[in-house]
Parts: C-alpha cells; structure tokens; sequence
C-alpha cells in the first residue's frame, strides 16, 4: 500500500523511477510544503510558485538523497533555501519596480468565525522564529529535522520556538509583547 509507506520508502522509489511511489510522495508532502510556504509569503500564488519550484528543485537533486536518512529535514532544507532565494529576488524587484498607480481597496472580507487570524498572528513573528514554529507546529517536524533543515542546532531550535511562543502568547493576549 504506497500511502502508508514511509517518506523514505516513497523517495527511494522515486529514485528508481517508480511512478505510483513518486505520485505518493508528491501527494504527501505537497500539502505540508504548500502550508509552509503560505505562512512565510501570505500569499496563495507565490506559495504556489515556490511549492513548484521546489518539487522541481527535488527532482533535479533526487540523486543526493541518501536511503535511510530521513527525508523531511532534506527536503525542508531544499524548501528553505528556495524561500530565501524568493525573497532576495523581490527585494531586487521591488528595488526597481516603480508604482504608476494606485490599486482601489479590496472590498472587506465577510466577518468569519470568532478567533485570531493565523496569518496575522504569525506576521507579527521574525522570519526565523515563523519558520520554526512552521516546521514543528504545522508540519509536525521533530526538533532534530527542523534542526538539520535549517542548519542549526537544537537549543537554537528549541529556543527559537520557545521565543516565539512567548511572543504568540502575548499577541494573543493582546499586549504585543
């Protein structure tokens, strides 16, 4: 049964050509790359861009995944690094981009349930401390892979998303410490 394959069983048939262990994958981690990429960007269509861009970033280092290792923090760290590289090409475009006019205001949107909104919530975070808590909170990455996809340590890890949860608490409390 190839869903309940492990991720690692999964990538080491998309290594040898296997399409129904490479549709699996793809099916399997595309949501959880997708949600990462939407709470760095906050936007549905550079999220797509960069889950894309990504998928095929894989495919062209597929032949660098070593078997048995495991693959999230692999594939975690090829996600980051094209976040990164998102953001330094729009800063370079936005540094030459020159506004003729102005857009009108986009209409309100419909009251919605009682609650924060994640992607406001998690705005008010610094980019390292967001894509921590991303990767172990809405991804359900372990510490180590989080540690191994963002090349750091452990206690970095763990204290960015201590930082980060302190930082939650007192949006939510509404303070904004």
């Amino acid at each position: 049964m190839l869903p309940d394959d492990p991720l690692e069983t999964l990538m080491a048939g998309y290594q040898q050509g296997d399409g129904a262990r490479t549709h699996a994958l793809i099916e399997r981690l595309s949501p959880p790359l997708y949600r990462f990429f939407l709470a760095q960007v906050r936007s549905r269509r550079h999220a797509d861009d960069l889950l894309q861009e990504t998928w095929l970033r894989i495919h062209q280092a597929r032949h660098t995944y070593r078997p048995g290792q495991p693959l999230l923090p692999w594939v975690y760290a090829i996600a980051r690094h094209i976040r990164i590289d998102h953001y330094r090409r729009s800063l370079r475009s936005e540094a030459r981009e020159v506004q003729v006019e102005a857009f009108p205001d986009p209409p309100s949107p419909e009251p919605r349930a009682a609650g924060p909104d994640l992607a406001a919530v998690l705005a008010e975070l610094p980019e390292s401390q967001r894509e921590v808590l991303v990767m172990l909170k809405v991804s359900g990455m372990t510490l180590e892979e989080v540690a191994r996809a963002t090349a750091s340590s452990v206690g970095s890890v763990k204290q960015k998303a201590h930082r980060a949860y302190l930082k939650l608490r007192g949006v939510l409390k509404g303070d904004g410490a």
